[in-house]
């Protein structure tokens, strides 16, 4: 019993990365025909409050642009229920419920760090989470899509981004990047102080 539950556990990690990187990439990126609400929300919305500048980070939470930090609170629930359909139907065909279960929870919380991170990303205050090693990469990761909305779609765990090309590590041009103690340098290695500064 032990085995399934986590060989599942490790199967939902790596598919909530993927589909993660589907849904940021081809949902919330672009328009499916008339179906427009997560792009208009978080392409358009989302990305023109926050850019890889200064504007990273929101200042006063008393703004109408905190509500563009989280999703909307009907998506979890929905996003759990369709991304564990395929479990749903492993469980189904193997006649173990265990499967669908472990993964509804397993996808659960990778939600919940997707929310938690992203707002800690947006709205920094010393928290314990954000003095880790972890999320000062993950901070730079996902300051990089910020800058380049093409690459670094994943927030949690950037394995869909490493497999599927779309991972960058450090700007290309030098930019006005956001500062802080938990925001790594992210710009070019090589000569970055002489490098002209893209705005």
């Amino acid at each position: 019993m032990f085995i399934p539950i986590l060989a599942t556990m490790l199967c939902a990690v790596f598919y909530a990365s993927f589909f993660e990187w589907t849904l940021h990439r081809f949902v919330m990126h672009q328009p499916i025909g008339k179906f427009r609400y997560p792009f208009e929300r978080h392409a358009l919305l989302h990305h023109s409050v926050f850019k890889a500048s200064e504007t990273y980070h929101l200042i006063d939470l008393q703004t109408q642009d905190a509500d563009t930090i989280p999703m909307a609170w009907w998506n979890g629930p929905v996003l759990i229920l369709i991304s564990g359909i395929p479990f749903d139907l492993v469980g189904w065909y193997m006649q173990m419920w265990t499967v669908p279960i472990t993964a509804t929870i397993v996808i659960g919380l990778y939600y919940g760090a997707y929310e938690y991170l992203h707002w800690c990303m947006h709205l920094p205050r010393k928290r314990n989470i954000e003095r880790t090693g972890v999320f000062f990469r993950l901070n730079g990761h996902h300051l990089l899509h910020h800058r380049y909305m093409n690459r670094n779609f994943n927030v949690v765990f950037p394995l869909a981004d490493a497999c599927l090309g779309t991972l960058l590590t450090r700007s290309t041009v030098r930019f006005a990047q956001a500062t802080g103690p938990m925001i790594p340098d992210v710009q070019p290695k090589a000569d970055a102080a002489k490098l002209p500064v893209s705005l």
